[in-house]
């Protein structure tokens, strides 16, 4: 009977290690699975996914716009001021179905906006060369048009608004260098791609100071948005970094995401308001006070409402409703916005208090106690945003162009590409057509006669 029952029991004893090496094996591939589930929703979320929408319905809504009278606003054409030139448009001497004869009732008006004929502008030089008496050194005379005193081989040059509009094409439409040599010369002007990456690299030079006072503005900034987002240099990583405020936005590719090369747009002892997401190096901006992007955090809520399972979404639910009511109380006045913030920012910390056995759950929780005081500013400080959208707006552009030429091939180029972008877009935010403006600088024997800042 002994006997019997030490084989029982040695035979459970083999059973229970069986079964403890399955347990093992199974929250292992529970771990795994989970660690490519929340890097799937990551891809997902990220601006550098494929503009997929998912799976075409089978029966999808007609295109166009809804029939009816609630189908929105009617548009069409405004009619220009002047006309260039006036074409009549006759009645014919008979109707052209049955012959018959056509009496005039009335005159009516279409308008016609066409290009005109490309036809290039060629403008030869005849440049005075000298030698002075007294010290012997050249002189070479300068028309105001010119931008360049290079003569000989280098002689025959594009202008500077063809420079501007390859500027414009490529850094701001995407296309890339080749195809802007392709548009320009079905427009008579016959380029390389190599001669226009030539004429941006030297107009980059150029806006060196413009740069540097675009980051002095942004750094005198009351309130600054920052983000980055993957960028390639040469085909290796590296990031673009975007620091915009109210009128200005400075670009900097960078090789790195840290703390580091965040304080080359945005001094380390910036003491506003800065406005980003939850990447963990905006915090050692110590003397600024923080705004965490509240439409991450509700994303974030949302995608683990509907993942976690169904005994583990209360955590979320409850982040997610603390926030809105964080948004709704933008409405109040001042004293009961101070007030919600605070009883909110308690309501996070007794959240941090409690156990959350989920993993995902722990994680979210710890971030919110981390941020704990970044997440209502919106509330206690007039004017400032409750998200980063602003620098996801000047991200956006980049992004799309990343996907069409695949970043930059050198860091020259990329330090070009970060002076130039940033002109651009401050141009936009400030009114001024960007085209006219890169073309003046160009033509200006001192530059800073072209202020580019209207406020």
């Amino acid at each position: 009977m002994v006997a019997e029952l030490g084989d029982l029991v040695a035979e459970l004893r083999a059973t229970v290690v069986e079964l403890n090496e399955s347990l093992s094996a199974r929250d292992l591939r529970i771990a795994e699975l989970e660690k490519l589930l929340e890097e799937s929703r990551r891809s997902g979320k990220r601006q550098s996914a494929p503009f997929s929408k998912g799976t075409p319905k089978d029966e999808p809504a007609r295109p166009g716009r809804k029939s009816g009278d609630e189908h929105g606003r009617h548009g069409h054409r405004a009619v220009p001021v002047r006309p260039d030139r006036e074409l009549a448009a006759p009645l014919p001497g008979c109707c052209p179905e049955c012959g018959g004869d056509v009496d005039h009732e009335r005159d009516t008006e279409q308008w016609q906006v066409e290009l005109p004929e490309a036809r290039p502008v060629v403008t030869r030089f005849v440049v005075g060369v000298g030698r002075c008496r007294r010290c012997g050194k050249r002189v070479q005379g300068r028309h105001r048009d010119q931008t360049s005193d290079a003569l000989g081989a280098a002689g025959s040059q594009v202008g500077p608004r063809v420079k501007a509009w390859a500027a414009w094409l490529h850094y701001e439409l995407g296309l890339s260098f080749g195809k802007c040599a392709r548009l320009l010369g079905r427009l008579g002007i016959p380029v390389t791609a190599g001669a226009l990456s030539s004429g941006a690299q030297t107009t980059g030079a150029a806006l060196v100071p413009v740069h540097q006072e675009i980051v002095r503005r942004v750094n005198a900034a009351r309130m600054v948005v920052m983000d980055e987002t993957g960028w390639r240099v040469g085909g290796f990583g590296a990031w673009l970094w975007v620091a915009t405020a109210e009128g200005v936005t400075a670009y900097n590719v960078a090789d790195g995401r840290g703390f580091t090369e965040a304080t080359i747009l945005l001094d380390d002892d910036y003491d506003g308001v800065l406005v980003r997401d939850g990447w963990a190096p905006y915090r050692k901006y110590e003397a600024a006070t923080h705004q965490t992007c509240t439409a991450h955090l509700l994303r974030r809520a949302g995608e683990m409402i509907e993942g976690n399972p169904s005994w583990a979404r209360g955590t979320p639910r409850q982040v997610k409703d603390i926030l809105l009511e964080g948004l709704a109380a933008r409405d109040l006045g001042a004293r009961r916005r101070k007030a919600t913030a605070a009883e909110l920012t308690d309501r996070i910390e007794l959240l941090a208090e409690q156990a959350h056995p989920y993993d995902a759950n722990r994680k979210l929780v710890a971030h919110l106690y981390n941020e704990r005081l970044a997440l209502f500013t919106f509330l206690t400080h007039p004017g400032v945003d409750a998200t980063n959208w602003r620098g996801e707006q000047a991200v956006r552009p980049a992004v799309v162009n990343r996907k069409v030429w695949g970043g930059n091939r050198t860091w020259r180029g990329a330090n070009t590409q970060s002076r130039v972008t940033s002109v651009l877009r401050t141009a936009a935010q400030q009114g001024i057509d960007a085209i006219d403006w890169l073309t003046r600088y160009a033509r200006a024997p001192d530059h800073a006669l072209v202020p580019l800042f209207t406020q």
